[in-house]
């Protein structure tokens, strides 16, 4: 069966390659189509072969009242197509789900493009798909001074601003997550990066708390310097990977069932 995955956001730093980035997300869009096109085909394909199915099935109820022999044989043909006439039936129906679900992701993803196309556009944040899922990244500094964790006026205001969309979309739970560098902090108040990276993405659950979002639809994790964005060997880089990133998260509703996936 096909992966299900609820998309998320990401934050862009580059000057000048905002427009460039937006053009490759609109690529991905156009990728998505072309997936569920071809699970559009998969699913005529089940079709086909669950009308072949329904049509031998009749065969076999019209060869059962016309012989007197040899029914047993015949009964257990029919229990065998039956079943598989019944799986196919499941798998046709997880497919029309799944598919149900990649149209509106693709909606969902189109939409946030737009959304979120000036701030692209300004370098505020970037938006990504990472491990299938969307995230927002904000650069660090656009929200902290070094080395802190309390939020600084512009970032609150750009905060403000991707709080508006957030609030729009239903269905998804959002994880903020804190990256820092591999440059090795020891602080009064952070003696590692785990600290400060989980300091600032509870000072970002908060505020969005504050202003609205429920605090049930909101997690925070600190990563540290484990999961880069980019390379620590050159200034750029390591400010890459100095960022916040807000995760859509998919819910349990969204996920296949277990009799769906065939566990007992």
């Amino acid at each position: 069966m096909r992966r299900f995955w609820c998309f998320a956001l990401v934050v862009a730093l580059g000057c000048g390659r905002s427009e460039e980035e937006y053009q490759l997300q609109v690529r991905r869009v156009h990728e998505l189509r072309e997936e569920l096109d071809r699970e559009r085909k998969r699913a005529k394909g089940l079709e086909e072969s669950l009308a072949e199915l329904e049509r031998r099935n009749q065969d076999l109820v019209e060869r059962l009242e016309a012989l007197g022999h040899d029914v047993e044989a015949l009964r257990v043909e029919r229990t065998s197509l039956v079943v598989n006439l019944s799986e196919a039936q499941r798998a046709l129906e997880v497919l029309r789900e799944g598919e149900a679900r990649e149209r509106a992701r693709e909606a969902l993803y189109r939409q946030l493009l737009e959304r979120f196309r000036a701030m692209t556009a300004s370098g505020r944040l970037r938006l990504r798909i990472v491990r299938n899922r969307m995230v927002v990244e904000l650069p660090d500094t656009l929200l902290f001074e070094p080395g802190e964790a309390k939020l600084k006026s512009d970032g609150k205001n750009t905060l403000l601003e991707v709080l508006k969309v957030l609030q729009t979309i239903d269905g998804c739970d959002f994880q903020v997550a804190g990256h820092t560098d591999d440059a090795p902090i020891h602080s009064r108040h952070f003696p590692s990066n785990w600290e400060l990276s989980a300091a600032r993405a509870v000072a970002v659950v908060r505020f969005l708390i504050e202003n609205g979002i429920s605090p049930g639809r909101l997690s925070a994790v600190g990563h540290a310097d484990t999961q880069p964005a980019d390379t620590n060997e050159t200034p750029e880089g390591r400010a890459r990977n100095r960022r916040i990133e807000i995760v859509f998260l998919p819910r349990f509703d969204e996920l296949p069932t277990i009799s769906a996936l065939g566990q007992p």
